[in-house]
């Protein structure tokens, strides 16, 4: 596939997710991107606008020791950050936006550790 093709694919599927998940207060939206060497999150609430709480792997309470690791186990990590700020915070339950992106791979293990850490989708 040519790379305009794959910029097509990837918008009209980030259009069709984005359509179908909504964020409140009571249960925000986990935003997901990726990049070749991180990953972000941010949990949103879409009535308000506001973000809630963010992890990424170039946040200042992020082990740098890990980057060395697996990008899969790295996400799993980030994931578990932002389950636990959102806990901190009363938050119990999110709704997960994956984007653009395939449920696989680095955005699969980053909602599985959000969920091994306690937060339910």
């Amino acid at each position: 596939m040519s790379s305009k093709r794959i910029t097509k694919v990837r918008a009209r599927r980030a259009k069709r997710v984005r359509s179908k998940v909504h964020g409140t207060m009571e249960r925000p939206r986990l935003s997901v991107f990726r990049s070749d060497r991180h990953i972000y999150v941010q949990a949103i609430a879409d009535d308000t606008g506001r973000t809630l709480a963010h992890a990424s792997t170039v946040s200042k309470d992020f082990d740098k020791g890990i980057l060395t690791d697996k990008k899969i186990l790295v996400a799993k990590e980030v994931g578990k950050m932002v389950s636990a700020k959102l806990l901190a915070m009363g938050i119990s339950q999110a709704v997960f936006d994956r984007g653009m992106y395939l449920y696989h791979g680095r955005v699969k293990a980053l909602a599985e550790g959000a969920r091994e850490a306690g937060l339910q989708f």
